[in-house]
């Protein structure tokens, strides 16, 4: 097949997952095209299975906003009748799924009937779709879709009830591709940079934003850190960064906490991690959580949105209340205390990982790819 996606190029999860997608398709026979605004930051290298077609608005004095939307839609119709493209894949709904239903009608117009796949992210819905501004359009993107699917049972439900949609929506989870994280290439001197041989490393990764609860993440440290000898790893950037830096120092903890900005080390910063820290105010699915757990690394979550769906109660991790701070540093403590049962947690982390392979899950969008060819 020759299949366009549409994404955001950025470190955010959409944008990770369809260009993760997009490579595995490619690694199996398909024609992948990537249309946005820049190259996605996991899209490392360009082949004849992979193309990139950057998006350029051009600037013109008369608009206070440049119309991406404009730009796009009008890239994915030279896009797909220059390369023969069979299927548009678009990830997050605005304003992807709506440039690419008026690509589709631009097409339609010459004769040329393309389907439209529209993945459902978070966001997307949850809070920028909703908005009163933008909710008319995301509805009429979705219901306009030949196909949509959604990250998780729990973001299903969430757009059933905030929007009027007719058309059915189809639950295919993110993944994580198992193989890339079976050989362990890190050295334990390595781990010695980031903590001392008797700490445990506890780690947060994310855009440091308010749904992120950062503070929460602090705080649940500065329990764990009376029970157990840890250090705290705090991944990425985001407006609450310099909130969660004066927490660190108004609890004293400055020598035991690391802000590492947005890093492109995450693989190995999990590697050698005992516990992750995601006590975010809602997770459409909890990408982060997974990263981690593929690398046997079991977490303490919130029990939010998609998170119950990859964060096994009791197995993989505990999940608890959000703000229930005592909570999950005590289910934390309870973990990293003895040995013994860190071995476990971690153990069960990375079986409950490979619940999600990408070769378990990439199939799913091939079948999803065929229907919509065939009822096209």
């Amino acid at each position: 097949m020759k299949i366009a996606i549409v994404c955001y190029p950025t470190f955010g999860g959409s944008g990770v997952v369809a260009t993760e997608l997009g490579l595995a398709l490619s690694r199996r026979g398909h024609e992948v095209h990537f249309v946005t605004y820049k190259q996605p930051v996991r899209l490392e290298t360009i082949s004849s299975h992979i193309r990139f077609h950057e998006v350029n608005v051009p600037e013109y004095p008369l608009f206070h906003y440049q119309p991406y939307e404009l730009a796009l839609s009008s890239k994915l119709v030279n896009v797909i009748k220059n390369y023969g493209i069979e299927l548009l894949h678009v990830h997050y709904a605005i304003p992807h799924a709506y440039a690419g239903y008026m690509a589709k009608k631009m097409l339609a117009e010459e004769g040329i009937e393309i389907p439209m796949v529209t993945t459902l992210h978070g966001t997307d819905i949850t809070l920028v779709g909703n908005h009163p501004f933008y909710k008319p359009a995301v509805t009429f993107s979705i219901n306009k879709s030949d196909y949509v699917t959604s990250v998780s049972e729990s973001l299903k439900d969430d757009t059933l009830r905030h929007f009027d949609v007719k058309t059915d929506i189809e639950v295919i989870p993110n993944f994580i591709d198992v193989s890339k994280f079976q050989k362990k290439t890190f050295t334990d001197c390595q781990r010695e940079l980031m903590a001392q041989s008797d700490e445990k490393i506890i780690t947060h990764v994310s855009n440091f934003r308010k749904v992120k609860r950062v503070d929460d993440v602090v705080k649940i440290f500065f329990e764990i850190q009376k029970s157990v000898s840890a250090r705290l790893m705090m991944v990425g950037e985001g407006p609450e960064r310099e909130t969660a830096e004066k927490l660190v120092r108004d609890l004293g903890m400055r020598d035991k906490v690391l802000f590492l900005g947005q890093s492109n080390e995450i693989d190995k910063i999990l590697c050698f991690s005992d516990l992750f820290l995601l006590p975010s105010e809602t997770e459409s699915f909890g990408l982060a959580a997974l990263e981690a757990m593929v690398h046997s690394v079991p977490v303490i979550s919130s029990n939010t949105g998609g998170l119950p769906e990859v964060n096994k109660d009791d197995f993989s991790g505990y999940l608890h209340d959000v703000g229930d701070v005592s909570a999950m540093a005590n289910s934390a403590i309870s973990i990293l205390e003895t040995e013994e049962v860190l071995r476990k947690f971690k153990r069960q982390a990375g079986e409950t990982a490979r619940d999600f392979d990408i070769n378990m899950i990439v199939p799913r969008y091939e079948e999803l790819y065929k229907k919509a060819l065939i009822k096209a």
